[in-house]
């Protein structure tokens, strides 16, 4: 079929200097920004780690995010404690919930950007 994985993500923000910066600081996202072992450094892209991504459209009263947004970017990262201790810190609110985790798919927490957009992060289980 000729598709190797998603190339970027775009969407529309109303300060999209300040919230490319946020997303920089904060997580590690963006242009200029490496994942261990991903690569070198690219001034305009964000290298990112191969590694399985979801890519499934939801009903549109699904109550798995907020009904009122039309997308949740979903983060895979190393170190959830770590990340969420530093988020923390940065006075970003952070939600979790038991019933989210399980052995079989991982932990996830919750968070938004300054503009809203809601943000999955996501902690895939080890690997036995």
């Amino acid at each position: 079929m000729g598709v190797l994985g998603i190339g970027g993500l775009f969407f529309r923000a109303n300060d999209p200097e300040t919230l490319s910066q946020w997303y920089q600081d904060h997580l590690g996202v963006g242009a200029g920004c490496v994942a261990e072992g991903a690569g070198d450094v690219n001034e305009w892209c964000w290298m990112a780690q191969g590694g399985p991504v979801v890519f499934a459209p939801f009903p549109s009263d699904s109550g798995y995010f907020a009904t009122d947004k039309a997308f949740m970017l979903n983060l895979r990262v190393e170190d959830m404690d770590g990340l969420l201790e530093q988020l923390n810190a940065a006075g970003i609110v952070i939600e979790t919930r038991e019933e989210w985790d399980s052995p079989e798919t991982g932990r996830f927490a919750r968070i938004h950007d300054p503009e809203g957009n809601p943000i999955e992060l996501w902690e895939a289980p080890a690997e036995n």
